[in-house]
């Protein structure tokens, strides 16, 4: 993906994090084609208990005292803990409302949802990536083995970087996505990253959608 200027970008205007709120309320539908690999992809340990939603909770406030940053489109994702190390891209809403996946055929390439918050603003910030294609594993295919306390690193066009600790992984069906839990905004700067997940059949996909909850607790 080409560099841009991040400051042209930091002028346009922005929907409102609310409309993405109320587009996202059935989940994502972004990656519905799975390879069906025989032991299928990593899945959080939410996916073994009874079929009642959670309500997540953000840890004892780890990000007190810490500046947000301003705006600046995301470049670069990094979590140490499953060797994810991949560029990311803009993406916006498909026609059907749902935000769109980065193209199938790369499978090392995340994207970010460029009408809501950058990484590391006031806010929740959303990145989004497939599990797999019909040749393998893609780049968030070990997502649901992610554990509270590690990290991801998100590098912005503004050269800075925004460090999140994760907080929650859920895992949650696509008919019973709570979005306004997911895309809430906590008044803190927040991330959420989401792929495919939960059951898979080869006529439907993927049933549900993995997702990491994280709070920015460091920026360099």
């Amino acid at each position: 993906m080409p560099a841009k200027d991040f400051r042209v970008v930091e002028r346009r205007r922005r929907r409102p994090w609310g409309v993405l709120a109320l587009a996202m309320l059935s989940g994502l539908a972004m990656m519905r084609n799975g390879v069906g690999l025989a032991d299928g992809p990593p899945q959080p340990a939410a996916a073994a208990r009874p079929a009642a939603r959670p309500v997540v909770q953000p840890s004892a406030a780890v990000s007190d005292g810490l500046e947000p940053l301003t705006f600046a489109p995301a470049s670069r994702i990094r979590i140490p803990a499953i060797r994810v190390a991949a560029p990311i891209m803009d993406v916006g809403l498909d026609p059907d409302g749902w935000v769109a996946a980065p193209p199938p055929e790369d499978t090392n390439l995340a994207g970010w949802y460029q009408n809501g918050v950058a990484p590391g603003q006031r806010g929740t910030s959303v990145v989004v990536g497939h599990v797999d294609n019909a040749r393998g594993p893609a780049v968030f295919y070990a997502l649901g083995s992610v554990e509270k306390g590690q990290h991801v690193e998100v590098e912005r066009y503004d050269g800075r970087v925004a460090v999140f600790e994760v907080y929650g992984v859920e895992v949650y069906t696509k008919n019973d996505f709570p979005g306004l839990q997911v895309y809430a905004d906590t008044g803190e700067p927040e991330l959420r990253v989401i792929t495919c997940g939960g059951g898979y059949t080869r006529a439907g996909g993927y049933d549900g959608n993995v997702v990491v909850y994280a709070r920015m607790i460091a920026s360099r």
